[in-house]
């Protein structure tokens, strides 16, 4: 495949992503023990002013196409589902974990392909995904306890974010603008998440409401990059780039909270982080040969 542009492009939107992404993971889980319903409903509320302002100087403010409605809603209740896991993971594993879960997202979005986008996933696919699953294995660690639901959790998480972001591709090819979607997802995680707020609100401290200013700020950047990069791009030519977010984890976990990945938690990384890199190149080999 000859890079295009549009791939540069896409490609740098996806890293971008990837770093905003996993510093919003970062300041989750310095904001300490708040429950995982606030902290969804302060990220996603910064996001949306984030948004509104941007649309407020739009020239088609907050138009949405008659088309998308359907593909928004559903854009929007399973990415809500899957922030809201993944957010619980954040807080019960290590962030290197928790990220590494989520980015299974790539694999559940190639089983949810054939209906939602209606491309025919290869054997290679198939078997890439089936390998990708064993080396999830390594990271959750099954062993009959308590201490393997957080991990099954997560593993939602990354099941959410994959049928959203196939929702995002198709609402990209109907020529929905970025910020529409990205609103809508904030506003819909924030109605979702507030009647918690009524029942079971925390007192924050400044730092607590600082990191989580913070992580909607540097989640804005995450749902801009990654939606911008699928509208610029096919997943199957960029997303592999998407990986460099549990790499950004892994330091940060390391370096600001003592969080060193145990040696099964590696070989996971290993195995799905290299299952994606042989679907990529396969694709890119593919691609040249057309």
């Amino acid at each position: 495949m000859k890079l295009t542009n549009s791939h540069i492009k896409g490609i740098l939107c996806i890293i971008a992503a990837a770093f905003g992404f996993s510093l919003m993971t970062f300041f989750i889980r310095l904001s300490g023990d708040l429950p995982t319903m606030q902290k969804a409903f302060f990220r996603n509320a910064f996001a949306a002013i984030i948004t509104i302002v941007l649309l407020i100087k739009s020239k088609e403010k907050f138009h949405i196409k008659k088309e998308s409605w359907g593909d928004l809603a559903f854009r929007c209740f399973f990415g809500t589902s899957g922030l809201i896991c993944n957010f619980y993971a954040i807080d019960r594993l290590g962030i290197a974990d928790a990220n590494m879960l989520n980015k299974l997202s790539p694999f559940f979005a190639i089983l949810l392909s054939i209906p939602l986008l209606k491309e025919v996933p290869t054997k290679l696919d198939i078997i890439a995904t089936v390998i990708a699953f064993i080396g999830a294995l390594f990271i959750i660690k099954p062993g009959g306890n308590l201490s393997v639901f957080p991990a099954l959790v997560g593993l939602y998480g990354g099941f959410g974010a994959g049928v959203a972001y196939a929702f995002v591709r198709r609402l990209g090819r109907k020529g929905e603008r970025t910020p529409i979607i990205v609103l809508c997802f904030s506003l819909f995680s924030c109605m979702v998440t507030a009647p918690f707020l009524i029942f079971d609100f925390h007192p924050m401290s400044v730092k607590q409401l600082l990191c989580l200013i913070l992580a909607g700020v540097f989640a804005s950047v995450g749902q801009f990059g990654i939606t911008s990069a699928y509208k610029f791009a096919p997943a199957k030519e960029i997303s592999v780039f998407d990986y460099t977010q549990v790499i950004f984890a892994a330091l940060l976990g390391i370096i600001f909270l003592k969080e060193t990945p145990g040696i099964l938690s590696i070989i996971g990384y290993v195995i799905i982080i290299g299952m994606a890199f042989i679907r990529w190149n396969h694709s890119m080999k593919h691609s040249d040969s057309k």
